[in-house]
């Protein structure tokens, strides 16, 4: 069955998260048709807890890896950036450099537009003021971070940016699809790519289950953008890429500990940090929704801890670890390396004096997680410095990051996005 028999595209793309929706906005500005793929629901976002688990569920948007460790990503419009903390950092100018892709324009042009700031005082928790204290008490450069938060419209004593913020005040790739099909595109949620079809060696659209029905879509141009684990799946569907594809997750373990004069829990994480590159390790205050407080400290065994949320500081250890492990057809393996293992004791053992110079007590640490899968497709191998893998078939998300990352990816993934887009319409990535 064709879908749409009596309507032509110009440009398919495969994915919602910040790459496809930068992408789909940039085509769609510039007059091409455009059809937007979504596996997960458009549902406004409600900030429930519901909603959220829905959006990962397993198999879906979380895997468990071989050691039992989480993998988590958002499957919505919007991708992950509808449930992630809002915490923008720059493109790492010389590692794309060293591929021919200078970022800088279209970085300076999306600064210019999108709200783009460290939180004003007033929004930042007590939980997030006392870590910063104690942390700089302790010799780290702590410091606030970039928010893609609208201040105006953010909440003090709210807790919901990893449910979904129903207020706007948090931005997300969703504000870019919205604007995509205001300027013409074609937005399909709850429709899952199953493959990208060929013809003689060239893209030529995509086969999708939506309904329970598989249907076709015909374009001369798709991009991928299904994530670090969706995209290189589609790949091997198609015929393009290996079964296995190494990635890298950015592991993430949060410590707590508790205080008796201290308040809260309710705040926007992250609010504040510190990075030290050269030990591929970064640091955050994690101030978590009640329920999630109390899974994470269940999870590291620590019962005599869940009734203690609003009084427990917590400090985010996220490392850059090594690319390794595979995504598979249906599993995904990424064990930690020695190395890997290093780094996180190591940042673990700086959360935990930022906690005792901040009184806490009862310190623990939950087993890892990971937010930020990668790498898969990288450039200067899955894909090449315009980010095709065939002709007329692009990737634009973080699988395409080409070395272990430990950034938040939204901001540089709406670069590229933004970058490719202009690059088809000029016809300079077709070259």
């Amino acid at each position: 069955m064709d879908f749409l028999t009596d309507q032509s595209f110009d440009a398919i793309v495969v994915g919602t998260g910040p790459g496809g929706a930068s992408t789909a906005r940039e085509l769609a500005r510039a007059g091409a048709r455009v059809l937007v793929l979504e596996q997960g629901s458009a549902a406004p976002l409600s900030g429930t807890l519901g909603q959220m688990a829905a959006m990962v569920l397993p198999g879906r948007g979380a895997w468990l890896h071989r050691d039992a460790s989480l993998l988590v990503a958002g499957t919505t419009l919007g991708g992950s950036s509808a449930l992630n903390f809002a915490t923008a950092a720059d493109p790492p100018a010389a590692m794309f450099a060293a591929h021919g892709i200078d970022l800088a324009p279209a970085l300076g042009a999306l600064r210019a537009e999108l709200p783009l700031a460290p939180l004003p005082d007033p929004l930042v928790g007590p939980m997030a003021a006392r870590i910063m204290i104690a942390a700089r008490a302790a010799g780290f450069a702590w410091h606030k971070l970039d928010k893609m938060i609208r201040p105006e419209t953010c909440r003090s004593g709210c807790w919901r940016c990893v449910y979904g913020c129903p207020y706007g005040a948090k931005w997300s790739a969703r504000d870019f699809v919205d604007e995509a099909c205001r300027t013409g595109a074609v937005l399909l949620a709850r429709s899952r790519v199953r493959r990208v079809l060929l013809e003689n060696g060239r893209a030529s659209g995509v086969e999708f289950r939506r309904d329970g029905v598989l249907q076709t879509a015909r374009a001369p141009l798709v991009v991928l953008a299904g994530g670090g684990i969706g995209s290189p799946r589609l790949l091997h569907a198609s015929g393009l890429g290996p079964r296995g594809a190494p990635f890298f997750s950015d592991p993430v373990v949060a410590v707590m500990g508790t205080v008796d004069d201290v308040d809260g829990g309710a705040e926007v994480p992250m609010a504040a940090g510190a990075s030290f590159p050269e030990d591929g390790i970064a640091l955050a205050d994690l101030t978590l929704p009640a329920p999630m407080y109390a899974a994470f400290a269940l999870q590291a065994g620590r019962v005599d801890r869940v009734g203690a949320h609003r009084r427990s500081l917590s400090i985010m250890v996220k490392i850059r670890d090594d690319i390794g492990g595979a995504v598979g057809p249906r599993w995904v393996d990424k064990r930690l390396t020695a190395g890997d293992r290093a780094k996180l004791d190591k940042g673990v053992g700086m959360a935990r004096a930022i906690l005792a110079q901040a009184g806490a007590r009862h310190v623990f640490a939950t087993h890892r997680f990971a937010a930020h899968p990668g790498g898969s497709v990288r450039i200067g191998e899955g894909v090449d410095s315009e980010l095709r893998a065939a002709p007329g078939l692009y990737v634009c998300d973080a699988s395409v990051i080409p070395q272990p990352w430990g950034l938040p990816p939204t901001l540089t993934l709406l670069c590229l996005g933004k970058r490719l887009g202009e690059r088809i319409n000029s016809g300079a990535a077709s070259r």
